[in-house]
């Protein structure tokens, strides 16, 4: 009976930890969230588009024409849902970012304490989400990223906590605010491929791995295939079910039409190589070699003749430099002992990472890392782990509690600092300019 408590007050105070965290992040979110005013960056694609779509069901512009659109439609759908309810403003297009930004901070620590089983592991989880910049600018600015990266955390944390079905639905709603949500369609559903055979090989001395896969193969193609699949479709019922969406009546039959309309989509997306002064190739999104810019203006309001006001889409510096650091103890974690947790944040990291650099001829911007955002942090927090572990007496050295709690602290300090370019606050031009530490960010 004392365990059954103990057990029951410890899901509670996670419960409650968890809501304590969303909320606070609401706050951090919603905190002058109509600033700056007008469309900023690609908003005036997607709030404009969300806005017809919580209108007519499809995309249409101001004409009424139909409007060819390279993205599926889950997130705009997100967004109108703001719209819907704040009306057609700078607030109510930003506010489902907002919120479901700060869901994500509070679903971190859930599956950070599944991961690790460490209530102050998954805290600093959660901690650590709070004070990215990237995940902070994502979660004030109505673009489709932040949808992309909470469905596909969920899809994680599904898996984590062994329901499959659930994570095939998130899945699909993954890949229907974007295509890239088909890369850990695949991871997963390797992974639960790998997950079958170990538990096969840990019942019987020899089991075949073509048996597993054969015995397991339509469960698993269900899940990360069908499903998936079909929720994405069922994304699209809108289109579906008017005429007015784009070549809607390209052919007599709408599966064609269907097949069409993405055939065109694909076209787009192989062939978007233009230049552009904010692209940032892979290689340099982990150490946020060139952050995206997402408004920037001069305005008059600082108290001196030179004023600067930006959103940046940077994360915040440290955190995401140590994230480099945690990679690499992962992965040599990951080869000495072959800790479950670490292959599969791996996984999670490299499924959301890795095929963008397959396209090296494709126009590509950082702020698409968030995306794999909060494994990152999650990579980091396993390496905290490891820092952290008890010694042979059951203690861990104060040494190394001591130096995690000056690296938070600094993380947090760093985060503070570049707060005014990822809120939009009006600041000197020499503080702008301090802040500017490496040239490829101005």
């Amino acid at each position: 009976m004392t365990g059954t408590l103990l057990k029951g007050s410890e899901r509670a105070r996670d419960s409650a930890t968890a809501v304590g965290f969303v909320l606070i992040a609401l706050v951090m979110r919603i905190w002058h969230l109509s600033r700056p005013k007008g469309f900023i960056f690609d908003e005036v694609y997607y709030a404009k588009n969300a806005h017809s779509l919580v209108q007519h069901g499809v995309e249409l512009q101001a004409n009424g024409n139909a409007e060819f659109i390279v993205h599926p439609p889950v997130g705009k759908w997100l967004i109108g849902l703001g719209i819907k309810a704040f009306g057609f403003n700078e607030f109510g297009w930003r506010f489902s970012s907002a919120l479901i930004g700060a869901i994500s901070v509070g679903l971190i620590f859930l599956l950070a304490r599944k991961l690790f089983d460490s209530y102050y592991l998954a805290c600093t989880a959660s901690l650590l989400s709070l004070v990215d910049g990237l995940h902070l600018v994502h979660s004030r600015t109505a673009l489709l990223d932040i949808f992309l990266m909470f469905f596909l955390l969920l899809s994680v944390y599904f898996i984590a906590i062994s329901k499959p079905w659930f994570a095939s639905i998130s899945l699909g709603l993954a890949l229907g605010t974007k295509w890239s949500g088909i890369y850990y369609m695949v991871a997963l559903g390797a992974f639960m491929l790998y997950v079958d055979f170990r538990n096969q090989k840990a019942l019987e001395t020899e089991f075949p791995i073509r048996e597993v896969v054969k015995k397991n193969l339509l469960k698993r193609m269900l899940q990360f295939g069908i499903i998936p699949i079909a929720t994405y479709i069922a994304s699209w019922s809108g289109w579906f079910l008017t005429r007015g969406g784009w070549d809607r009546t390209w052919s007599k039959s709408p599966i064609s039409s269907f097949i069409h309309y993405h055939s065109e989509m694909w076209n787009f997306h192989t062939n978007l190589t233009e230049a552009h002064s904010y692209s940032a190739n892979p290689w340099s999104w982990l150490i946020m070699g060139r952050p995206t810019s997402f408004f920037y203006a001069s305005p008059k309001s600082c108290g001196t003749s030179a004023c600067s006001q930006e959103i940046l889409a940077l994360g915040t510096p440290l955190l995401w430099w140590s994230a480099v650091v945690a990679i690499v103890v992962t992965i040599g974690y990951w080869l000495a002992r072959r800790e479950w947790q670490s292959g599969f944040l791996l996984l999670a990291v490299a499924a959301g990472y890795a095929p963008w650099f397959l396209m090296q001829k494709r126009t590509m911007f950082t702020f698409y890392a968030i995306a794999f955002e909060p494994f990152l942090i999650l990579v980091i927090v396993y390496a905290l782990s490891k820092f952290l572990e008890r010694d042979q007496n059951g203690l861990i050295p104060r040494h190394r509690l001591y130096a995690t709690y000056v690296w938070l602290t600094l993380v947090v300090v760093n985060f503070w600092y570049f707060l005014p370019l990822y809120t939009a606050d009006v600041i000197t031009y020499t503080a702008w300019f301090n802040r500017m530490w490496l040239p490829s960010w101005i």
